[in-house]
């Protein structure tokens, strides 16, 4: 596993919403590319960059943003939000991103899905799905497709992909942990494993996917380590197999251990 902190980009700043409703906004950074190069100093290889206008609107309003971004640093960077072309995948690569996130396109174009694996391959695309109670959802996250989530992972399997990532929309910036049966549900569906999004709130949610290890890539945070939740530096260590716990860590933070549930 690795971890992918993530930077949610509205209107040029980095941000988070909340249950993925645009009226929910708390902006975090007004410089996402300054943001990206603390991520890389506190020791992290990849970044999951999203465009929210780009989500909402089809086109990608905050790419130069992302070009800054590739820019400044040396991360590995996944960009979504507004990908339904492939002339817009195409300016994404051309900038300098390691792969791109498909997202609506999977589900109101299949053809394009098809093409866009076709014509990039595997390593440089991801499936994006979103869902809420199992549903796939579109458009920023604003409507619901009527596909399941393991029926479009399914599909998208079935068409080559081999790279998903799978967010929990209810979870998703509210750190309320995660689910794992859901992710591995998908993965099994997608018969590749799955990058976590959704419900990150602190090391111990990482630890704690190491029971379906197999079945995670990677895992995404934001919320948790803006607001000083989840150390990137930790983060980085839980997904890597390296962490150890500390003094300097809540007590609470602590995996409950035999003797403690004895008394």
């Amino acid at each position: 596993m690795y971890l992918l902190p993530a930077i949610d980009i509205l209107d040029g700043r980095a941000v988070r919403l909340a249950k993925g409703d645009y009226a929910a906004v708390t902006v975090y950074h007004d410089d996402p590319a300054a943001q990206a190069q603390r991520f890389e100093e506190d020791g992290a290889t990849w970044l999951h960059v999203v465009d929210l206008n780009g989500a909402k609107s089809g086109n990608p309003d905050n790419i130069e943003m992302v070009r800054r971004i590739l820019a400044r640093t040396k991360l590995s960077v996944e960009v979504g939000g507004g990908v339904r072309s492939l002339e817009v995948a195409d300016r994404l690569l051309d900038a300098g991103a390691t792969r791109v996130i498909l997202g609506t396109a999977l589900v109101r174009d299949p053809d394009f899905a098809q093409a866009a694996i076709e014509k990039f391959g595997p390593d440089a695309l991801v499936a994006g799905i979103d869902a809420k109670a199992g549903e796939a959802a579109v458009a920023g996250w604003t409507e619901g497709s009527g596909v399941t989530a393991t029926d479009l992972a399914a599909s998208m399997a079935d068409l080559g992909y081999e790279h998903i990532v799978y967010t929990d929309i209810a979870r998703d910036g509210m750190q309320t942990g995660v689910d794992n049966g859901a992710y591995a549900e998908v993965a099994r569906a997608f018969r590749n494993p799955v990058i976590v999004s959704g419900g990150i709130s602190s090391v111990r949610d990482i630890l704690s996917l190491s029971e379906i290890a197999d079945k995670v890539e990677g895992v995404i945070a934001g919320r948790a380590i803006y607001e000083g939740m989840l150390a990137v530096a930790d983060g980085v260590a839980a997904c890597n197999g390296t962490f150890r716990w500390s003094d300097e860590l809540e007590e609470e933070e602590k995996p409950l251990t035999l003797e403690d549930l004895e008394g």
